[in-house]
C-alpha cells in the first residue's frame, strides 16, 4: 500500500486526517497512464533572449553606420530622439511577439515567463517612448529656437507625428492600467479594452516612424522593418485569432458536466470531436471562453486537472470572482473555445528518476493530472498538498486512488499560513522527503507559497535549476 499521510508533523496545529489504511478507496483505481504525445517544438528560454539581443544589437549598428554626428544641442538631442524611437519601436514588436502565443516559444519558454517578460520589458519600451518623445521635443525647441509649448504645436502639424502622440497616448493608457496599483481596481475586460489599443498605438508608431529619417533615407531599411512588422502582424492574426476558430470549428467542444468538488470549487468537463489531435499534455493550460452571455468576452486560463480521455477535457476552478461564479452555472451544450495547450509545467521539465509534487490550494489541478501521468515505479513519486483546512483538499478521493494504485507517496499538510508551524520550511520538507535534493520539484499555488516554497526548497538542497513552477495567474 502507498504510504498516504496528512501529518506534516507532530505539532497540534496539524492534525491527521487518516492513517494508512487497508480500505478500499473511495473512487476505482486510477487507470493507465495516456500515451504521452509526440513533443511540440519548444524554444529554449535563452534563445530567445539571445535572439531579441541580437535583433537590437544588429538595429542599434544599422543605425550607427547611417548616423552623422555632430556637436550642435539640437543634434545631439536629434540623436537621442532617434536612437530611443528607433529601440522603442523594435520593443514593441518584441512585446507584440512575446503575446503572440506561439506554440514554440509558448511551450519551451513558459507562457508564465512570456507574461513576466512582458510586463518588465513593457516599462522598459514606454520609458523609451517617453524619452523619444522628451527629446524630440527639446531637440525641435532648441532648432527653432522656440519654447517647449510653441514647439509642441508646431510638431502636432505634422500628420506621423500627430500619430505617434496618439500612439503615445494609447501606450501611456495600457502601462496606467497595467500598474499593479490600478490593475486590482478595474475589472479584467476594461484592463482588456485598454490592452487592445496597443495594437492600434503600435500601427499608429509604425506610421510615424516610416516618414522618419533613420527608414525615409534607405530603401533596405525601410523593407526590412516592414517585413519585420508584417510577420509579427501575421502571427497575432494566426495565432489569436484564425488557430482559436479553426479549433472551434474542427473539434465543437461543449461543456457536458459541472460537477461540484467542495466549498467554491468545482469542475467543468469539456467534450468535443478529436480532442486527441490537441496533443494536450499533463501539467498544461487552455485559455477558455464559454459562449454565453456574460462569459463569452473574457477568455482565461485553467489547467487540466485530468488527463485527455474519451475527448474530454476537464479542468477544476475555484469561484474567485464574478466570471468564475458565472461558471459554475454552465448548462450542459455550452459551446467552448479553448485555445491552447499552453505551458511548459510537463513532463519533458524532468531530470530526475524521483519526482516531488508540491501544490498549494487550487494549484493542485496541474499536479492531480502529473501524479497520475509521470512515469515511475513505487517510491519515485510524492505529491505534497498545501491547504488550510480539510475542506481546502480539492480531489482528494482522486488522489488516495492514485496514490494507492501507483504506490506513491502522498501527503496533506494542513494548518493556517499564518501558523506557529510551517510545514514547507527546508527542515520539514527534508523530514517529510529525506532524499529532497535528488528530486525533480514540479511546484504550483498561490504566488506567495510558491514563493516561499521556492526559497526552502533551494535552502533544503534542490538546485534552483530543479524547481519547475508557472504562475497561471500570469499567463
Amino acid at each position: 500500500m502507498p504510504h498516504v499521510t496528512t501529518e506534516a508533523s507532530h505539532h497540534p496545529l496539524y492534525v491527521p486526517l487518516r492513517a494508512e489504511s487497508s480500505s478500499p478507496p473511495t473512487t476505482a483505481p486510477a487507470p493507465e497512464p495516456a500515451p504521452r504525445p509526440v513533443p511540440a517544438l519548444r524554444l529554449a528560454p535563452d534563445r530567445l533572449r539571445n535572439a531579441i539581443a541580437a535583433g537590437a544589437g544588429a538595429l542599434a549598428l544599422l543605425w550607427g553606420v547611417q548616423a552623422r554626428p555632430s556637436a550642435r544641442i539640437d543634434a545631439l538631442f536629434a540623436t537621442g530622439a532617434h536612437l530611443t524611437g528607433l529601440l522603442a519601436g523594435y520593443g514593441v514588436l518584441v512585446l507584440l511577439l512575446l503575446m503572440a502565443r506561439i506554440p514554440a516559444v509558448e511551450h519551451g519558454v513558459g507562457a508564465d515567463r512570456l507574461a513576466r517578460w512582458h510586463a518588465r520589458g513593457g516599462r522598459h519600451v514606454l520609458g523609451l517612448i517617453v524619452a523619444h518623445a522628451l527629446l524630440a521635443l527639446c531637440g525641435y525647441a532648441v532648432h527653432t529656437g522656440t519654447d517647449l509649448v510653441t514647439a509642441t504645436g508646431g510638431l502636432l502639424s505634422y500628420g506621423a507625428i500627430a500619430a505617434a502622440t496618439a500612439g503615445t497616448g494609447l501606450f501611456v493608457a495600457v502601462g496606467v492600467t497595467s500598474a499593479r496599483a490600478v490593475r486590482g481596481r478595474i475589472r479584467h475586460e476594461t484592463w482588456r479594452a485598454v490592452h487592445l489599443g496597443a495594437l492600434l498605438a503600435a500601427a499608429l508608431g509604425f506610421v510615424h516612424q516610416l516618414a522618419g529619417p533613420d527608414l525615409a533615407s534607405s530603401l533596405l531599411t525601410r523593407w526590412l522593418w516592414s517585413m519585420a512588422h508584417a510577420t509579427v502582424a501575421v502571427l497575432l492574426l494566426w495565432y489569436r485569432l484564425v488557430v482559436p476558430v479553426r479549433a472551434a470549428l474542427r473539434h465543437d467542444l461543449r461543456v457536458v458536466e459541472v460537477r461540484g468538488e467542495g466549498p467554491g470549487v468545482f469542475s467543468v468537463l469539456v467534450r468535443g470531436r478529436g480532442v486527441a489531435r490537441l496533443q494536450a499534455e499533463p501539467g498544461q493550460f487552455f485559455r477558455w471562453r464559454f459562449l454565453r452571455r456574460g462569459l463569452w468576452a473574457t477568455a482565461l486560463p485553467f489547467s487540466l486537472s485530468a488527463p485527455v480521455r474519451d475527448d474530454t477535457l476537464r479542468i477544476t476552478v475555484k469561484a474567485l470572482g464574478d466570471h468564475t461564479r458565472r461558471i459554475r452555472r454552465l448548462r450542459p451544450g455550452t459551446r467552448v473555445l479553448a485555445t491552447g495547450p499552453f505551458g511548459a509545467l510537463t513532463a519533458h521539465r524532468r531530470t530526475r528518476r524521483k519526482v516531488l509534487l508540491l501544490a498549494g490550494g487550487v494549484g493542485i489541478t496541474p499536479m492531480r493530472a502529473l501524479f497520475e501521468t509521470l512515469p515511475g515505479g513505487p517510491g519515485d513519486i510524492t505529491l505534497l498538498y498545501r491547504a488550510s483546512d480539510e475542506t481546502g483538499l480539492v480531489l482528494r478521493a482522486e488522489l488516495e486512488a492514485i496514490a494507492r494504485a501507483r504506490q506513491a507517496a502522498l501527503h496533506f499538510l494542513l494548518g493556517p499560513s499564518d501558523g506557529a508551524f510551517d510545514p514547507l520550511a527546508p527542515r520539514a520538507l527534508r523530514h517529510l522527503v529525506p532524499d529532497i535534493a535528488a528530486h525533480d520539484v514540479y511546484l504550483c499555488g498561490p504566488p506567495a507559497m510558491a514563493r516561499a516554497a521556492t526559497e526552502s526548497l533551494i535552502r533544503a538542497g534542490v538546485p534552483a535549476s530543479r524547481v519547475h513552477s508557472e504562475d497561471f495567474d500570469h499567463a
